[in-house]
């Protein structure tokens, strides 16, 4: 069953997320904020949980820290190694997926039938 969130812990874990990805980065708040074009306190800001971002933020963060957005919302957030191998693994489901249902679509269509 699925933890329930408040608002707060929502608030909490990107905060947490934010300082996790800049510091792997080895990014000071200030670096990570020209980088992605916002005011220089703007990162401690958030970091602290005094200020909220909007999407195009998370957009520009995620951008300069090399992370899906989605990254920063996990409350158990994947490293780098780990996102990895699970794109390489879902990249792989994807390719044997359309492959099956080629295979399928071989099988089943009779001579003469068009692909729909």
């Amino acid at each position: 069953m699925a933890k329930h969130f408040q608002g707060n812990d929502i608030r909490n874990i990107f905060s947490r997320n934010l300082k996790l990805f800049r510091t792997r980065k080895k990014l000071s708040q200030f670096a990570l904020s020209n980088l992605a074009g916002l005011a220089h306190n703007f990162v401690n800001d958030i970091e602290n949980r005094k200020k909220w971002v909007s999407p195009d933020t998370i957009a520009k963060l995620s951008m300069v820290l090399d992370v899906e957005p989605y990254q920063l919302f996990m409350a158990n957030p994947l490293d780098g190694k780990h996102t990895k191998r699970l794109h390489v693994y879902l990249d792989e489901l994807n390719d044997r997926f359309a492959e099956a249902v080629g295979e399928i679509k071989t099988a089943c269509l009779l001579p003469g039938d068009k692909d729909p």
